[in-house]
């Protein structure tokens, strides 16, 4: 290889003067050109199978080990490493672009946006179909279907039988009211008695009390006990449909992929009985532009409502209201525990207040 002392030798040393700056510039760049090609066919000379990686990893998180040692975390951090070194090899992934990655999750954590960021990538719609199949497998059918949590519950809420006023009053005259209500049964339509329906949802401004901090304690949550009947009512407010924070960590990285990070209008349901499996859902209201473009990938067949407009004065009054409101019927329909099923508790940090 021509090195930068030998081009100074030829073209200045040899020939005793300047004349040549010229020459010795470009024959420099003609090096310089050339020891870069050769750094980088190094580079993609250097290169393992995934043999190698996992004989590597093995070596440094295996074989290293010392102490006591959980062998589950053990399993999944090593095939998870050796994913990531694989794709590092196929996709020459650069320390820079590592170091990035490793800075958004760091910068994410402290946003605490990790959860939104799961739902947003479809992780925590993964594991929702992961659970249908887990489901089918066991011979589990039937039942209102589960759809994604979510990072916005809180636990706690105020609980109450039968009926629940949801909102604090304050935005009483700036958004509709709305009435949901339905009953909670059985896959063979019999009703369940005290099943707990926990229900939360967005403002007018697509904020959820707890982390919005100008709303009042349990504002829009409320844990609903069904009665005899089975019967639930929440008398609320109309949730509108909200996007990621804009300068978040979450549009940020939906911006690279040309994504939007936007969510049709909601409501989230916990519903839980004795000797049933509990639910995890939410209904996603008809006539949202994003219905069926939520970027969280929320919204399944049977887990669409419609908002009824209710104008009959005698129906309002009946309801305690003094004005029309928006009523939505979403009915629910529990499995039953079996033995073979896969539990539907899902251990997850979740706020308390």
């Amino acid at each position: 290889m021509i090195s930068e002392v030998h081009l100074k030798t030829k073209y200045i040393d040899s020939e005793g003067n300047k004349e040549c700056g010229s020459h010795y510039s470009l024959a420099k760049q003609i090096a310089r050109n050339t020891a870069t090609q050769n750094r980088i066919a190094y580079l993609r000379s250097f290169s393992m199978n995934r043999q190698q990686i996992d004989a590597l990893v093995k070596q440094m998180n295996i074989d290293t080990a010392k102490g006591q040692v959980d062998a589950r975390v053990q399993q999944i951090v090593v095939r998870l490493l050796g994913d990531l070194f694989q794709a590092i090899e196929d996709l020459d992934i650069q320390p820079s672009e590592v170091w990035k990655g490793l800075e958004y999750f760091t910068d994410a954590g402290q946003a605490n946006e990790l959860g939104l960021l799961a739902a947003g990538l479809g992780l925590e719609h993964y594991l929702d179909l992961r659970a249908d199949e887990a489901d089918a497998k066991a011979g589990v059918a039937g039942g209102t279907p589960r759809t994604i949590e979510g990072p916005l519950y809180v636990a706690g809420a105020p609980e109450t039988v039968g009926f629940a006023r949801m909102d604090d009053g304050t935005e009483t005259g700036k958004i509709d009211t709305l009435i949901i209500e339905g009953t909670v049964t059985d896959t063979d339509g019999k009703i369940i008695e005290n099943a707990k329906v926990e229900i939360w949802h967005a403002n007018s401004l697509g904020n959820y009390s707890f982390f919005d901090k100008s709303q009042s304690d349990f504002n829009l949550r409320r844990s609903i006990l069904t009665d005899a009947d089975g019967k639930y009512v929440a008398l609320t407010t109309m949730p509108v449909g909200y996007g990621c924070p804009p300068e978040g960590t979450t549009q940020a990285l939906l911006n690279k992929l040309g994504r939007h990070g936007n969510r049709p209008s909601h409501v989230h349901y916990f519903v839980s009985a004795p000797g049933f499996r509990k639910l995890t859902t939410q209904f996603n209201i008809e006539g949202d532009e994003y219905l069926w473009d939520d970027f969280a990938f929320a919204t399944r067949d049977g887990l669409v409502a419609t908002a009824v407009d209710v104008t009959d004065p005698v129906e309002i009054q009946r309801r305690g209201l003094d004005h029309a409101f928006k009523h939505i019927t979403f009915n629910i329909e529990l499995v039953k525990d079996a033995a073979a099923a896969p539990s539907t508790e899902v251990e997850r940090r979740r706020a308390s207040a």
